[in-house]
């Protein structure tokens, strides 16, 4: 496509030769001649003067450079929408394969893809343009809604409910029973999950994320959430709109997240513990206990991470300060013995 085409497409205001072609996309420092390419950090500027991509998508004009640039408000959002522009292929819908299992009572939509080897139970409800692939467990009563999609070897139990637009990729399971139990005269006795989980519109689960089902009532994913690779949601977790959840989290029963909230890499929650709204928690931070909204925390036991940067300044200079201990020590000695 030509640049002038694609601002067309995305918006935004070209600057330079509106006619040279773009014949794909690439981050800033593998791109070649015909690729256009995207700012959005100005710590790596250094890249811009050097790069090979034809364009690059800028949020303000650079001065001195030769490449031809597309102003918008948001680079990293346009690049997003030129992916999809150059490389998204048209939804087409290949049908139902003979070698899927459908139980007769289950619902499916219009222009649907179930490739081979996918099971749907009995009483479930496919909703339009749905694509299920290869090796997929869909059991008795799930309800999967219009355009979402599915990948292969996920598990959804029954009577989990899938709302519109929603991506799973590989490998997770969605609605196995949480770890419930009571122990009594040296056992530990199962407690029946009877609940179930309700995953929101636009909602995307990562590869081979476990959701467990609640024990009475619902697991609750809010509307926008993206959840990365390898993240553990207990039952009777409830977690609000558009929050990110990074790879290895984890997540204990009946804990409260509020919306727009950012839980980085293996971030620990215990169970029953209420984080407010755009909380953000830095990685590895062990939350024990209610967050306000609006809080950014980190360390073991979370913090506000003010004082956690603090604490561990003061923790990396333990050994000097140690030194100066010990020689203060040995002089109030020595003035005592004299």
């Amino acid at each position: 496509m030509k640049l002038k085409e694609i601002a067309e497409i995305i918006g935004g205001k070209v600057l330079g030769d509106p006619e040279v072609e773009i014949k794909g996309a690439s981050g800033i420092r593998e791109a070649r001649s015909g690729d256009i390419t995207f700012l959005a950090d100005k710590r790596i500027m250094n890249y811009v003067f050097s790069t090979n991509a034809t364009a690059i998508i800028v949020k303000e004009e650079i001065k001195g450079l030769s490449k031809s640039m597309l102003l918008v408000d948001n680079p990293a959002l346009a690049f997003a929408e030129v992916l999809k522009v150059l490389y998204k292929k048209p939804y087409k819908a290949l049908g139902v394969s003979e070698r899927a299992i459908i139980e007769k009572d289950a619902s499916l939509g219009k222009d649907i893809t179930i490739y081979p080897f996918v099971y749907i139970g009995s009483k479930a409800v496919i909703g339009d343009r749905v694509s299920i692939f290869p090796n997929v467990y869909i059991g008795e009563g799930v309800r999967i809604d219009e355009d979402s999609i599915i990948y292969p070897n996920v598990t959804i139990r029954e009577n989990v409910k899938i709302g519109k637009r929603v991506i799973i990729h590989p490998g997770t399971v969605i609605g196995a029973d949480g770890f419930g139990y009571v122990y009594d005269k040296g056992k530990h006795h199962k407690i029946p999950q009877i609940g179930s989980v309700v995953i929101e519109n636009d909602v995307e689960i990562g590869a081979n994320v476990t959701i467990d089902r609640a024990t009475t009532g619902k697991t609750v994913i809010g509307r926008g959430t993206k959840i990365d690779n390898l993240v553990q949601i207990a039952h009777n977790v409830k977690i609000g709109k558009h929050c990110i959840i990074v790879a290895q989290v984890g997540i204990s029963g009946s804990s409260e997240i509020g919306d727009e909230t950012i839980l980085g890499g293996q971030v620990g929650i215990r169970d029953h513990v209420k984080v407010g709204k755009r909380v953000m928690a830095g990685g590895r931070a062990a939350i024990m206990h209610d967050i306000p909204d609006g809080q950014v925390v980190s360390g073991y036991p979370a913090i506000p991470h003010k004082t956690w940067l603090r604490a561990q300044s003061i923790y990396a200079r333990l050994p000097e300060y140690i030194k100066r201990l010990q020689k203060l020590e040995k002089l109030e000695t020595s003035e005592n013995s004299d």
